[in-house]
């Protein structure tokens, strides 16, 4: 592998995807237009993208001893990802995700977790050097907290750079954020984790400045069509707006900017160049259906941006 060592410690699911004119009311059966299985996963997403993208990228996880985590980890491998890290889990189920997608492009989910909980601490602290040879490390939580906490840690120690996506949302240690150099998060989760409210730029801004407070050296806050607010210790607030696409699928958006990004931060791009390379990323994945079906490579990407003028970042007073 070549380009810059990022090391994720995340989930593996297989997606079980149907397409739907709209999502059912409580109780009701409606007829869908398409299903399909698509290898997923917020960990295996964010190490594709990566991949794709031009990353050495090592996945540090579990699937389960059965056909799906054995078609997941050879996908995975196909993309370039060391796999050694990512064994079977005897006696449990790979992840599995089902998802409706409506005829908007939104999606609606339901996550059974599977192997993916199998992962402990002692894994972790097992692959310590392995986290601490890598230029970033990446987590998110659809793996056990203490087991992701503990990898952010030996990050954190060794000087190793933290990329952290919390989702799915849950309570975390209030000094878990002085450990993150860079926390990525939608409008949910910057007000689950904030207590603000965001629905605006300005209330953007006051949830990335609590975040700022507890501690996260950068925030940058996904909005969806209106682009990426980011905000950082020592600089100004900013909007990177979005870039309009036809969306066809939302699924693994979020996770193809958190890899993205994660590899414009390894190849020494600042955090404003490296979100804007990330938002063409992103922008290209919401065109298709899927999670790592709808992923571009390094050379989709280029050919998008040699076609779209980038988004100039407007000042968030």
């Amino acid at each position: 592998m070549s380009g810059p060592r990022i090391t994720i410690v995340g989930s593996v699911n297989m997606d079980l995807v149907f397409r739907t004119p709209r999502m059912p009311a409580v109780g009701e059966t409606i007829a869908g237009r398409e299903f399909r299985q698509i290898p997923g996963g917020k960990g295996a997403n964010q190490a594709v993208a990566a991949a794709r993208l031009g990353g050495a990228v090592t996945l540090i996880g579990r699937v389960g001893a059965d056909a799906f985590g054995t078609q997941l980890r050879a996908c995975l491998a196909a993309d370039g990802i060391d796999v050694t890290h990512l064994p079977a889990q005897a006696g449990m189920a790979t992840g599995v995700a089902a998802i409706l997608v409506d005829d908007a492009g939104h999606n609606s989910i339901v996550l059974a977790p599977g192997a993916n909980m199998a992962l402990t601490v002692d894994h972790v602290e097992a692959l310590a050097p392995l986290i601490l040879s890598a230029g970033l490390l990446v987590c998110q939580l659809e793996n056990p907290l203490c087991a992701v906490m503990r990898a952010i840690e030996i990050a954190q120690r060794g000087g190793v750079k933290v990329v952290f996506n919390p989702a799915p949302m849950q309570a975390l240690r209030t000094d878990l954020l002085a450990m993150v150099d860079y926390l990525i998060v939608n409008e949910t989760e910057a007000a689950q984790l904030s207590g603000v409210a965001v629905t605006s730029r300005a209330t953007a801004r006051q949830a990335a400045t609590r975040l700022l407070a507890m501690g996260a050296g950068f925030v940058l806050l996904t909005m969806g069509a209106q682009g990426v607010f980011i905000a950082g210790q020592g600089m100004g607030s900013l909007m990177i707006p979005g870039l309009a696409v036809s969306v066809v699928d939302t699924t693994a958006a979020g996770d193809t900017f958190v890899g993205a990004f994660a590899v414009g931060i390894g190849q020494g791009l600042d955090v404003v160049a490296a979100a804007t390379a990330a938002q063409y990323a992103a922008a290209l994945t919401v065109t298709k259906l899927g999670a790592q079906s709808s992923i571009p490579t390094r050379a989709e990407v280029e050919r998008f941006r040699a076609c779209r003028a980038a988004p100039a970042p407007e000042e968030v007073l």
